[in-house]
Protein backbone atom coordinates (compact mmCIF):
# COMPACT_ATOMS: atom_id res chain seq x y z
CA UNK A 1 0.00 0.00 0.00
CA UNK A 2 1.23 3.47 -0.88
CA UNK A 3 1.44 5.70 2.20
CA UNK A 4 1.60 9.50 2.23
CA UNK A 5 2.34 11.12 5.58
CA UNK A 6 1.33 14.78 5.70
CA UNK A 7 0.74 17.36 8.41
CA UNK A 8 -1.88 20.09 8.53
CA UNK A 9 -0.77 23.69 8.09
CA UNK A 10 0.25 25.44 11.29
CA UNK A 11 -1.78 28.55 12.15
CA UNK A 12 1.60 30.22 12.72
CA UNK A 13 2.95 29.49 9.21
CA UNK A 14 3.46 33.22 8.68
CA UNK A 15 6.48 32.96 11.01
CA UNK A 16 8.14 30.31 8.81
CA UNK A 17 11.87 30.14 8.13
CA UNK A 18 12.96 31.84 4.89
CA UNK A 19 16.31 31.76 3.12
CA UNK A 20 16.00 33.03 -0.44
CA UNK A 21 12.80 35.02 -0.78
CA UNK A 22 11.35 38.08 0.95
CA UNK A 23 8.69 37.61 3.58
CA UNK A 24 5.10 38.14 2.46
CA UNK A 25 1.88 37.87 4.47
CA UNK A 26 0.55 34.30 4.41
CA UNK A 27 -3.14 33.52 4.86
CA UNK A 28 -3.20 30.35 7.01
CA UNK A 29 -6.75 29.47 5.95
CA UNK A 30 -5.89 29.74 2.25
CA UNK A 31 -2.67 27.77 2.76
CA UNK A 32 -4.61 25.09 4.61
CA UNK A 33 -7.22 24.85 1.84
CA UNK A 34 -4.47 24.45 -0.75
CA UNK A 35 -2.81 21.79 1.38
CA UNK A 36 -6.07 19.86 1.67
CA UNK A 37 -6.42 19.87 -2.11
CA UNK A 38 -2.82 18.65 -2.33
CA UNK A 39 -3.74 15.77 -0.02
CA UNK A 40 -6.72 14.99 -2.25
CA UNK A 41 -4.39 14.82 -5.25
CA UNK A 42 -2.33 12.22 -3.40
CA UNK A 43 -5.46 10.18 -2.62
CA UNK A 44 -6.56 10.39 -6.26
CA UNK A 45 -3.29 8.67 -7.22
CA UNK A 46 -3.85 5.81 -4.81
CA UNK A 47 -2.05 6.96 -1.66
CA UNK A 48 -3.44 6.34 1.80
CA UNK A 49 -2.94 9.75 3.41
CA UNK A 50 -2.00 9.87 7.10
CA UNK A 51 -2.65 13.50 7.99
CA UNK A 52 -1.06 14.54 11.26
CA UNK A 53 -2.36 17.33 13.47
CA UNK A 54 -0.94 20.84 13.05
CA UNK A 55 1.96 21.98 15.24
CA UNK A 56 1.26 25.57 16.34
CA UNK A 57 4.71 25.82 17.94
CA UNK A 58 6.42 24.93 14.66
CA UNK A 59 5.45 27.20 11.73
CA UNK A 60 7.20 24.99 9.13
CA UNK A 61 5.89 21.63 10.35
CA UNK A 62 3.69 21.12 7.26
CA UNK A 63 6.94 20.45 5.39
CA UNK A 64 7.30 16.85 6.57
CA UNK A 65 9.89 15.94 3.93
CA UNK A 66 12.68 17.74 5.77
CA UNK A 67 12.81 15.88 9.14
CA UNK A 68 12.98 12.38 7.65
CA UNK A 69 14.16 10.19 4.79
CA UNK A 70 12.21 6.94 4.34
CA UNK A 71 14.05 4.16 2.52
CA UNK A 72 13.14 0.54 1.81
CA UNK A 73 14.70 -0.85 4.98
CA UNK A 74 14.87 2.05 7.45
CA UNK A 75 13.91 5.66 8.02
CA UNK A 76 16.57 8.24 8.83
CA UNK A 77 15.48 11.05 11.11
CA UNK A 78 17.52 14.06 10.07
CA UNK A 79 18.97 16.85 12.19
CA UNK A 80 17.65 19.94 10.48
CA UNK A 81 19.85 22.88 9.62
CA UNK A 82 17.19 25.28 10.88
CA UNK A 83 17.58 24.76 14.63
CA UNK A 84 14.11 26.14 15.35
CA UNK A 85 12.59 23.26 13.36
CA UNK A 86 14.23 20.37 15.21
CA UNK A 87 11.27 19.92 17.54
CA UNK A 88 9.18 18.77 14.56
CA UNK A 89 10.95 15.42 14.49
CA UNK A 90 9.47 13.73 17.57
CA UNK A 91 5.84 13.65 16.42
CA UNK A 92 6.77 12.69 12.88
CA UNK A 93 9.01 9.88 14.14
CA UNK A 94 6.07 8.34 16.01
CA UNK A 95 4.12 8.14 12.75
CA UNK A 96 7.01 6.69 10.75
CA UNK A 97 8.10 4.05 13.25
CA UNK A 98 4.91 2.10 12.53
CA UNK A 99 6.45 1.36 9.12
CA UNK A 100 10.25 1.46 9.48
CA UNK A 101 12.96 1.14 12.14
CA UNK A 102 14.47 4.55 12.83
CA UNK A 103 18.02 5.84 12.71
CA UNK A 104 18.93 9.34 13.90
CA UNK A 105 21.58 11.80 12.76
CA UNK A 106 23.59 13.41 15.55
CA UNK A 107 25.45 16.65 16.18
CA UNK A 108 27.40 18.15 14.39
CA UNK A 109 25.47 16.77 11.41
CA UNK A 110 22.79 18.85 9.74
CA UNK A 111 20.71 17.47 6.89
CA UNK A 112 17.23 18.13 5.56
CA UNK A 113 15.19 15.71 3.46
CA UNK A 114 14.62 18.32 0.79
CA UNK A 115 18.32 17.96 0.01
CA UNK A 116 18.01 14.25 -0.85
CA UNK A 117 16.96 13.10 -4.32
CA UNK A 118 16.62 9.34 -4.50
CA UNK A 119 16.97 7.48 -7.80
CA UNK A 120 16.99 3.76 -7.15
CA UNK A 121 19.93 3.06 -4.85
CA UNK A 122 21.57 6.42 -5.60
CA UNK A 123 21.02 9.19 -3.07
CA UNK A 124 22.04 12.57 -4.44
CA UNK A 125 22.52 14.84 -1.42
CA UNK A 126 22.79 18.61 -1.74
CA UNK A 127 25.43 20.54 0.17
CA UNK A 128 23.44 23.65 1.15
CA UNK A 129 22.90 26.10 3.99
CA UNK A 130 20.75 23.40 5.63
CA UNK A 131 22.90 20.29 4.96
CA UNK A 132 26.58 20.10 5.90
CA UNK A 133 29.44 17.70 5.21
CA UNK A 134 28.98 15.95 8.56
CA UNK A 135 25.34 15.30 7.73
CA UNK A 136 26.23 13.81 4.36
CA UNK A 137 28.93 11.64 5.94
CA UNK A 138 26.65 10.37 8.72
CA UNK A 139 23.91 9.58 6.22
CA UNK A 140 26.37 7.61 4.10
CA UNK A 141 27.50 5.64 7.13
CA UNK A 142 23.92 4.69 7.93
CA UNK A 143 22.62 3.81 4.47
CA UNK A 144 25.61 2.38 2.59
CA UNK A 145 25.44 -0.96 4.48
CA UNK A 146 21.97 -1.34 2.92
CA UNK A 147 23.39 -0.91 -0.58
CA UNK A 148 22.74 2.79 -1.17
CA UNK A 149 25.34 5.14 -2.65
CA UNK A 150 25.45 8.70 -1.38
CA UNK A 151 26.57 11.25 -3.98
CA UNK A 152 27.17 14.82 -2.74
CA UNK A 153 26.06 17.69 -5.00
CA UNK A 154 26.99 21.35 -4.62
CA UNK A 155 23.94 23.64 -4.60
CA UNK A 156 23.81 27.43 -4.82
CA UNK A 157 21.02 29.97 -5.08
CA UNK A 158 18.15 27.92 -3.64
CA UNK A 159 16.98 26.33 -0.42
CA UNK A 160 17.44 22.61 -1.17
CA UNK A 161 18.75 20.32 -3.89
CA UNK A 162 15.14 19.43 -4.72
CA UNK A 163 14.44 23.11 -5.32
CA UNK A 164 16.94 22.75 -8.17
CA UNK A 165 16.09 19.26 -9.48
CA UNK A 166 13.73 16.33 -8.96
CA UNK A 167 13.47 12.88 -10.45
CA UNK A 168 10.60 12.46 -12.91
CA UNK A 169 11.11 8.76 -13.63
CA UNK A 170 12.40 7.02 -16.77
CA UNK A 171 15.98 8.11 -15.96
CA UNK A 172 15.02 11.77 -16.37
CA UNK A 173 15.53 14.70 -14.00
CA UNK A 174 13.68 18.02 -14.16
CA UNK A 175 16.27 20.69 -13.44
CA UNK A 176 17.38 24.28 -13.20
CA UNK A 177 21.08 23.81 -13.96
CA UNK A 178 21.92 27.31 -12.69
CA UNK A 179 21.34 26.20 -9.10
CA UNK A 180 23.42 23.01 -8.78
CA UNK A 181 26.26 20.97 -10.23
CA UNK A 182 24.35 19.10 -12.92
CA UNK A 183 27.52 17.25 -13.91
CA UNK A 184 26.94 14.96 -10.94
CA UNK A 185 23.87 13.43 -12.60
CA UNK A 186 25.80 10.85 -14.60
CA UNK A 187 23.74 8.45 -16.67
CA UNK A 188 20.59 10.55 -16.44
CA UNK A 189 18.71 12.73 -18.91
CA UNK A 190 17.93 16.32 -17.94
CA UNK A 191 14.77 18.16 -18.87
CA UNK A 192 15.36 21.88 -18.33
CA UNK A 193 12.79 24.20 -16.80
CA UNK A 194 11.58 27.13 -18.88
CA UNK A 195 13.99 30.07 -18.82
CA UNK A 196 11.51 32.39 -17.11
CA UNK A 197 10.53 29.86 -14.43
CA UNK A 198 13.66 29.14 -12.38
CA UNK A 199 11.65 27.72 -9.46
CA UNK A 200 9.86 25.11 -11.55
CA UNK A 201 12.23 22.18 -11.01
CA UNK A 202 10.29 20.50 -8.20
CA UNK A 203 7.75 17.85 -9.18
CA UNK A 204 6.41 14.63 -7.67
CA UNK A 205 5.84 11.57 -9.85
CA UNK A 206 3.56 8.84 -8.55
CA UNK A 207 3.00 5.98 -10.94
CA UNK A 208 2.27 7.46 -14.37
CA UNK A 209 1.31 10.93 -13.11
CA UNK A 210 3.44 13.91 -12.09
CA UNK A 211 2.04 16.39 -9.58
CA UNK A 212 3.21 19.85 -10.55
CA UNK A 213 2.65 23.45 -9.35
CA UNK A 214 0.03 25.30 -11.36
CA UNK A 215 2.08 28.53 -11.34
CA UNK A 216 4.65 27.36 -13.92
CA UNK A 217 2.71 27.05 -17.20
CA UNK A 218 5.68 27.14 -19.59
CA UNK A 219 7.50 24.33 -17.85
CA UNK A 220 4.21 22.41 -17.61
CA UNK A 221 3.79 22.63 -21.37
CA UNK A 222 7.37 21.47 -21.84
CA UNK A 223 6.72 18.44 -19.62
CA UNK A 224 3.56 17.58 -21.51
CA UNK A 225 5.39 17.88 -24.83
CA UNK A 226 7.89 15.30 -23.60
CA UNK A 227 5.10 12.90 -22.63
CA UNK A 228 4.54 13.51 -18.95
CA UNK A 229 0.98 13.29 -17.63
CA UNK A 230 0.54 16.22 -15.22
CA UNK A 231 -1.79 16.81 -12.32
CA UNK A 232 -1.42 20.52 -11.65
CA UNK A 233 -2.17 21.86 -8.17
CA UNK A 234 -2.21 25.36 -6.74
CA UNK A 235 0.25 25.79 -3.85
CA UNK A 236 0.82 29.51 -4.40
CA UNK A 237 0.09 30.49 -0.79
CA UNK A 238 2.36 27.74 0.56
CA UNK A 239 5.08 28.87 -1.83
CA UNK A 240 5.31 32.11 0.15
CA UNK A 241 6.92 29.85 2.79
CA UNK A 242 9.40 28.51 0.19
CA UNK A 243 7.26 25.41 -0.28
CA UNK A 244 7.57 22.99 -3.17
CA UNK A 245 5.44 20.07 -4.31
CA UNK A 246 7.53 17.34 -2.68
CA UNK A 247 8.11 18.99 0.69
CA UNK A 248 4.60 18.55 2.11
CA UNK A 249 4.52 14.75 2.06
CA UNK A 250 6.55 11.63 2.78
CA UNK A 251 5.50 9.01 0.25
CA UNK A 252 6.54 5.37 0.47
CA UNK A 253 5.25 1.84 0.15
CA UNK A 254 4.06 0.52 3.49
CA UNK A 255 6.46 -2.41 3.14
CA UNK A 256 8.94 -1.75 0.35
CA UNK A 257 10.43 1.51 -0.68
CA UNK A 258 9.87 5.20 -1.06
CA UNK A 259 9.00 6.75 -4.43
CA UNK A 260 9.11 10.21 -5.86
CA UNK A 261 12.74 10.70 -4.80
Amino acid sequence: MLIAITRAVSPTIGRCQLEFQPREPIDPAKADAQHRRYEESLRSLGAAVISLAPEPDFPDAVFVEDPALVLDEIAVMTRMGAASRRGESAGLARAIEAFRPLRWLEEPATLEGGDVMRIGRRLFVGRTRRTNAAGIAQLAGIVEPFGYRVEPVEVQGCLHLKSACTYLGNDTVLANREWFDAGRLTGLGILDVAAGEPGAANALTIGQTTIFPAVFPETAERLKAFGWNLLEVDISELMKAEAAITCSSLIFDSKTGQIGR
